[in-house]
């Protein structure tokens, strides 16, 4: 095993257990060992009295598992045997990190068994035995109980990190005495499987509430609104509990709604979560309080718009009158306004056609670089100094956000050792900074060489063709006097190996999204011509618009001498493709006038490459051609 390889153990609950927690825990522990982790989860056999959840704890014997289960799991823990925790402890003494999942407070005391039997503690502060971090979906519960603040306090202080997915449960840890709190998006752990076939309708909304029915969702409340509102319809669709169910039904049987209302109760196994979805236009989230959820990007992922309240993460996801809508919490008025334009088919139509489905893998990429920070005992900070000043404003809370993650990376960087000791010589002469992807024999070469240098698994054939590239500038740059201090952003998505890659070979890229309204590569609020490297390897088109923008968002965060990979199509239908030598020309002046120089050559065996993929790019035996552009900041 090599040094960058971890041994982690994630405890938390899985398939059987439902909901949104387990769900979380298992696909976290597939994206930890695809991330080349050496990975086990400790889950339950019994977990949790009925008592602190009246619902049914288990998806039923005959149903499928929401996600798919994780090979390596052990189901060793039992809240009736509390010796089952220690002995589970004492198993995972020799594991590096372990990751606690947790659940609600009084689940608390068996986590300390086990974490002191694994020899987390007081000694972990001394840098021995497994670091400890707890991923809190909640600080505290949505209808907390006398006592779980003193729990979670206890819990807070026995640990060695804390990670959150909002600044508002960061505050909370805080007040409990967390001292290591990081905040990070929580990532898309979606059941149901792929978007079903959506029937035509053209009417007013059919909006679906999903999920456990509690009285913080606010069901009552878009219920009492539909009262004033004719036409639109709801469905209720999940495990009804307490005086919330009762209001609920009592509501629903209104002379006016018992029509439109149908309330279906109990569990929604994971194979009819996308029927259902394609049945209706709105998800609705009308909650009196959240965290985090992924309710938005479900609903997003299946062509859904969402109606929901500014709580929580949903004024993050939202894109207020695009993708949906967002209204005060119990502001009945409001939803009010909101149903009398969903009886327009034509708002329908407009306010679906906004949605996009959400990236479902470059989350992660971001989640896996938090927790592989956290391995580091020298994260813990000076307690001497004082904290941070935290800022206030929404895109302040971000910038906060994204300067932790790179301040975690620096750290995890430099007690570290790098995984492969790459240099340029390493690459062989046909992997240059600019070059023309004519054929998938060439991709499949590029694969080759991945493999044989040590490279991680991930992408495709095609994305590993830009990655490779881009890793050689990266090499190259350090060969030529850089530092593995680089600091880099990768705007590559989801589907890039690259910024996995460069994690093994040592460097610490920080993974964003270039565009859009909540991860722009401006809301790091780094200081200009600060940045190293800058890549954006997308294989799929990109527009003249998302050119420019590249170049102008580069151009002032890169230092002078500071390298922006990137790739864009060859071929195909469009105004923005690049057809030929005269098309590259021209995006390597507009590059010119954003202040960058090509490295490399456009003529000579550059433009004979491309004219050869132009002519295959629609040949459906090769490879979408790709053009890799390396330019560097005068």
């Amino acid at each position: 095993m090599d040094d960058a390889t971890l041994k982690i153990a994630v405890v938390g609950p899985t398939h059987p257990y439902k909901g949104g927690v387990a769900s979380h825990t298992t696909t976290l522990a597939h994206e930890l060992e695809a991330a080349g982790h050496d990975v086990t989860l400790v889950s339950w056999s019994h977990l949790y009295p009925s008592f602190f959840y009246p619902g049914e704890q288990s998806v039923p014997s005959s149903g499928d598992p929401d996600v798919p289960p994780f090979p390596r799991t052990v189901r060793a823990l039992s809240w009736a045997r509390p010796d089952s925790l220690v002995r589970a402890g004492r198993r995972l003494r020799e594991v590096d990190i372990i990751i606690v999942v947790h659940v609600i407070p009084p689940v608390v005391p068996l986590h300390l068994t086990l974490l002191r039997a694994a020899g987390v503690g007081r000694t972990a502060m001394t840098g021995r035995g497994p670091r400890s971090v707890v991923i809190a979906h909640n600080v505290l519960p949505h209808e907390p109980h006398p006592g779980d603040a003193a729990l979670m306090r206890t819990f807070f202080r026995r640990v060695d990190a804390v990670v959150v997915h909002s600044a508002e449960q960061s505050r909370l840890a805080r007040e409990l005495d967390a001292e290591h709190v990081v905040v990070t998006d929580l990532p898309p752990h979606l059941p149901g499987g792929d978007p079903a076939e959506r029937p035509d309708h053209r009417g007013p909304a059919r909006l679906l509430a999903l999920g456990l029915v509690r009285g913080y969702k606010g069901i009552d409340v878009l219920l009492r609104a539909m009262l004033r509102v004719p036409d639109v319809t709801l469905t209720v669709a999940g495990e009804i509990w307490g005086d919330a169910g009762d209001e609920i039904r009592r509501l629903a049987e209104h002379r006016s709604l018992r029509d439109r209302v149908e309330i279906h109760s109990g569990y929604v196994p994971a194979e009819r979560i996308a029927p259902l979805l394609a049945q209706h236009d709105v998800l609705s989230l009308t909650y009196r309080s959240a965290t985090a959820s992924q309710n938005v990007l479900l609903a997003h992922q299946h062509g859904l718009a969402v109606l929901a309240s500014d709580v929580g993460t949903f004024g993050d996801q939202v894109r207020d009158g695009v993708d949906g809508y967002l209204v005060p919490p119990e502001d009945e008025d409001a939803i009010v306004e909101v149903l009398q334009r969903l009886v327009d088919p034509d708002e329908v139509a407009r306010i679906r056609g906004g949605v996009t489905p959400p990236d479902l893998h470059a989350p992660w990429a971001r989640y896996v670089g938090t927790l592989e920070a956290l391995s580091t005992p020298d994260l813990l900070a000076d307690p001497t100094l004082a904290a941070p000043a935290r800022r206030q404003s929404r895109l302040g809370r971000i910038a906060d956000r994204a300067e932790d993650v790179v301040a975690l990376a620096r750290l995890a960087r430099d007690r570290r050792r790098p995984r492969l000791e790459l240099s340029r010589s390493d690459f062989p002469a046909w992997v240059r900074a600019t070059d023309v992807l004519a054929h998938d024999d060439e991709a499949r070469r590029a694969r080759e060489l991945a493999r044989d240098l040590g490279l991680p698994r991930g992408g495709d054939e095609l994305a590993e063709w830009a990655a490779l590239g881009a890793l050689e500038v990266l090499v190259g740059m350090q060969d030529d006097g850089g530092r593995r201090e680089a600091l880099i952003i990768d705007a590559s998505g989801s589907g890039s190996p690259f910024g996995r890659w460069a994690r093994a070979a040592g460097y610490v890229p920080v993974e964003v999204e270039l565009t859009g309204a909540r991860s722009s590569m401006t809301l790091l609020d780094v200081d200009t011509a600060t940045l190293d490297v800058v890549t954006r390897l997308h294989p799929d088109d990109a527009t003249a618009a998302d050119i420019d923008e590249t170049l102008t968002q580069a151009g002032w965060a890169l230092r002078s001498g500071g390298l922006l990979c990137l790739t864009l199509p060859v071929g195909g239908r469009g105004e923005d493709v690049i057809g030929g030598a005269a098309d590259l020309r021209a995006i390597v002046a507009r590059a010119a006038d954003a202040g960058f120089a090509l490295v490399g050559d456009v003529d000579g065996d550059l433009t004979a490459r491309l004219r050869h993929a132009s002519r295959v790019s629609a040949d459906p035996d090769a490879a979408h051609a790709l053009v890799r552009l390396t330019l560097r900041r005068r």
